[in-house]
């Protein structure tokens, strides 16, 4: 071997010679490999040499495993020779070398059956009946190599292992059936239909039959003979098909259009929505707009009427300027009602000078706000009015002056209990739809749109 430079030829020519020198040599010789990328071992499974392989392993068992050109196993290399004795001595060392595969996919039962090697397919499958399900990288089984031979057994024996392989499709959509009538063979063509398993109107990915197939292939005794075997067994074209896939392909389409209109309604409304939203907070923020201008004008009322009686107290004043009745307790209510009334109102005109427009929850917020003041802005003028009342009718009409407190008081009071009662009940209601709302939308567009169209009412307290 040394002298032969690892050549296989030499091996070929003297294997007593190779087995001689095998057990004398290294395990660095042993899996030297050619400038074929071959060690010892795979050009003993080349050859066929069962002696020489044996030697190999029981020196070293792990040879098995080496791979060389496109990760091909000795097994492998075995398989696709012919070489019925090497493959079975493997397979008694080392039966995990079915699960080894070629770079493409392909293993040993791939390679075996497209080169019609019965025996070593009938081994392969004692070993692993499983195997026949195995697809390379093309989805493609045994059973699609070994229909593109000429072995009608080796198809026999891979459909006796498992007869629903004659059904897996490869990545293309060819089933067995397709690659044989394409490939022209009859007998497998044949052989293949007598299975109750077979689909004889399968459709590849490209929506051919095998009779689409064999119609498009040049005029011969073999495509005629299958034409015929195909007809048989009711094979039709693709197109006289009264195919499903079809039928759901225009039911997809016809969803589809549909969808699209549902979606252009959708985003005509949506556009609709959108507008009306727009025109309701311009009129929303137009109502705030008026409605402060309204308050503001009250306010400057409250402020100059509270301002004036300062000036023109209850009662007159003397020479000096002095409240004539500044030492009575009705005067005293009188005058810091009246001084609350001004600063209030004041405060509410100094507000709505000074605040910025533009956010509509601010504004609804401050708006609130100067209403409660403007509230206790009329609430303070109405008891300033109600003490210089007792000023004015003295001591002996005070009958007069405790009327107008009673009629004052009633009506404030009644007022105010009535806004109390339906700014509290109205909150209540608006909760109450507010959550049914959220309850029944089913999509954030609704709900935004109920949160930025909504108009919260603007109340006094």
């Amino acid at each position: 071997m040394v002298g032969c430079e690892g050549d296989e030829r030499c091996m070929e020519k003297s294997p007593g010679r190779g087995l001689g020198l095998g057990l004398y040599t290294t395990k660095e010789a042993i899996s030297f490999k050619n400038r074929s990328g071959f060690d010892p071992l795979h050009i003993a499974a080349r050859q066929g040499h069962e002696a020489i392989v044996q030697v190999l392993l029981d020196h070293d068992p792990g040879l098995s495993k080496t791979v060389g050109q496109s990760n091909a196993t000795p097994l492998i290399t075995a398989a696709t020779r012919g070489h019925t004795a090497v493959v079975k001595e493997l397979l008694s060392k080392d039966p995990s070398l079915l699960e080894i595969s070629r770079s493409n996919g392909k293993n040993a039962l791939h390679l075996a059956s497209r080169q019609g090697h019965e025996d070593i397919v009938k081994a392969l499958l004692d070993k692993d009946p499983q195997l026949a399900r195995r697809t390379d990288k093309k989805g493609q089984t045994a059973l699609h190599m070994a229909v593109k031979g000429v072995s009608c057994e080796v198809v026999r024996l891979l459909l006796e292992a498992d007869a629903a392989i004659v059904m897996l499709p490869d990545k293309f959509g060819n089933t067995a059936l397709h690659v044989a009538t394409r490939k022209k063979r009859a007998e497998i063509v044949n052989e293949l239909l007598l299975l109750p398993d077979t689909n004889v109107n399968a459709l590849t990915r490209d929506h051919k039959t095998a009779f689409d197939i064999a119609d498009g292939m040049p005029l011969s005794e073999e495509s005629t003979e299958i034409k015929d075997c195909l007809a048989r067994y009711g094979a039709v074209r693709a197109n006289e098909l009264n195919q499903p896939r079809d039928e759901l392909r225009i039911t997809v389409t016809e969803i589809k259009k549909d969808v699209h209109t549902q979606l252009e309604q959708t985003r005509k409304t949506n556009r609709n929505v959108n507008g009306i939203a727009k025109e309701l907070r311009k009129l929303h923020i137009a109502g705030i707009n008026n409605a402060t201008n309204s308050v503001t004008v009250v306010a400057v009322l409250f402020a100059t009427v509270a301002f004036a009686a300062i000036f023109t107290v209850p009662g007159g004043d003397t020479d000096s300027g002095t409240a004539v009745m500044a030492s009575s307790t009705p005067f005293k209510i009188f005058f810091i009602f009246n001084a609350i009334a001004l600063f209030t109102s004041l405060a509410v005109v100094l507000v709505q000078i000074t605040i910025v427009r533009g956010e509509m929850k601010s504004e609804r917020r401050v708006v609130e706000v100067i209403n409660k003041l403007m509230w206790l802005a009329s609430v303070c003028t109405t008891v300033a009015f109600l003490s210089s009342a007792y000023i004015v009718v003295g001591r002996h009409n005070k009958w007069a002056a405790v009327l107008v407190t009673v009629i004052g008081g009633v009506t404030m009071a009644g007022v105010l209990g009535t806004m109390t009662y339906y700014v509290v009940k109205s909150k209540q209601v608006r909760k109450v739809r507010k959550k049914e709302k959220m309850s029944r939308s089913g999509t954030s567009l609704w709900n935004q749109l109920d949160s930025d169209t909504e108009l919260n009412p603007i109340y006094a307290i």
